[in-house]
């Protein structure tokens, strides 16, 4: 079975899945050089153009690719929603596939869904690099990212301001008094993390008079347990915060359920407030106060916007900006 596609070869030989088409079908517009280096690149992987695959080429599949870090997590299965109602709506199947935020999966993920020719691909990552967006540039097919985006902004993508949002959390909890605020974050590696909200983190501190202390953030890694073992690691900062702003609500129900273990009262002796606003923040007691970011709406306009490239529409903003806010519960006091 050769599982080589045109797409393979495309790579192989860094020019585009339409100059390998011209090649394979003969067509005199390319330069001879170019042709020479698409037929090696043939020989190499040993693609055989199949005729009805030719013939399938030329038509749309109706099949959009997603590619999610974990489908089980609350915060991407809600997301995930969003894009598959949308898709549905505008009669799309769509391939769903879980690349476990690695790097080497994502990549093979892209090129299989290219293989498969999707006629479009919504992408979640937490890191894009350099190496992503080589892979991207040279898609044949629109590429969305949804609550994920590339630091230079040139590719389509819906997300919220995480600056201004995580500067928001804070601001809020320093407008309750609190001048010792603990921050868990999510993998520093990861832009959104390491450059947006820590910066907003950051930004919120100074803003008040409050000197930044790096010891006072403590990297989990998303996951309810690292929110517990976070939990330790913030009782023995000194001064002992009084607050504590957490990247993601997996992680926060893990900090107030470690808080509550050890004997502690949530809100009594430490605000804290979470990010997403996913269901797992009205499931907790005390409820949690949350940053909401409308997951299931990322999803559902990052799907809209690809049907709109996919189709070649008018598209005003590649790069969508949704609203945020604060939803205040019970972790916090009044």
């Amino acid at each position: 079975m050769n599982n080589v596609t045109i797409y393979d070869v495309a790579r192989e030989a860094n020019v585009s899945m339409a100059t390998v088409s011209r090649v394979v079908n003969g067509n005199p517009n390319v330069k001879p050089t170019t042709r020479k280096k698409v037929l090696e690149a043939i020989e190499r992987l040993g693609y055989r153009p199949n005729a009805v695959a030719r013939g399938l080429a030329s038509k749309k599949t109706t099949t959009v690719g997603v590619v999610i870090p974990d489908v089980s997590s609350t915060f991407y299965s809600e997301l995930a929603r969003g894009i598959e109602d949308i898709a549905t709506m505008y009669k799309y199947n769509i391939i769903l596939s879980n690349s476990d935020q690695n790097k080497e999966k994502e990549l093979h993920l892209l090129n299989t869904l290219l293989g498969k020719q999707v006629d479009g691909i919504v992408f979640m990552s937490g890191n894009i690099t350099e190496e992503h967006v080589e892979e991207f540039k040279r898609s044949p097919v629109p590429i969305v990212l949804a609550s994920t985006f590339d630091e230079n902004n040139e590719l389509p993508s819906v997300n919220i301001n995480y600056e201004q949002a995580a500067y928001d959390a804070v601001k809020f909890l320093i407008d309750k008094g609190h001048k010792h605020i603990a921050y868990v974050s999510g993998p520093m590696e990861e832009p959104v993390n390491k450059v947006k909200k820590l910066k907003g983190y950051i930004r919120a501190l100074e803003e008040a008079g409050i000197k930044y202390d790096e010891q006072f953030v403590v990297e989990g890694d998303y996951s309810y347990e690292s929110g517990i073992e976070a939990f330790d690691k913030v009782l023995e900062l000194s001064p002992k915060p009084t607050a504590i702003f957490v990247g993601t609500d997996e992680m926060a129900l893990g900090v107030i359920h470690a808080a509550q273990d050890k004997g502690y009262e949530i809100p009594k002796d430490f605000d804290v407030i979470g990010f997403d606003n996913t269901r797992l923040a009205t499931m907790v007691r005390p409820r949690l106060t949350t940053v909401v970011q409308p997951s299931y709406d990322i999803g559902a306009v990052a799907m809209r916007l690809l049907t709109k490239l996919m189709n070649k529409e008018e598209v005003d903003n590649h790069i969508v900006e949704l609203p945020h806010r604060i939803e205040i519960r019970q972790s916090t006091k009044s």
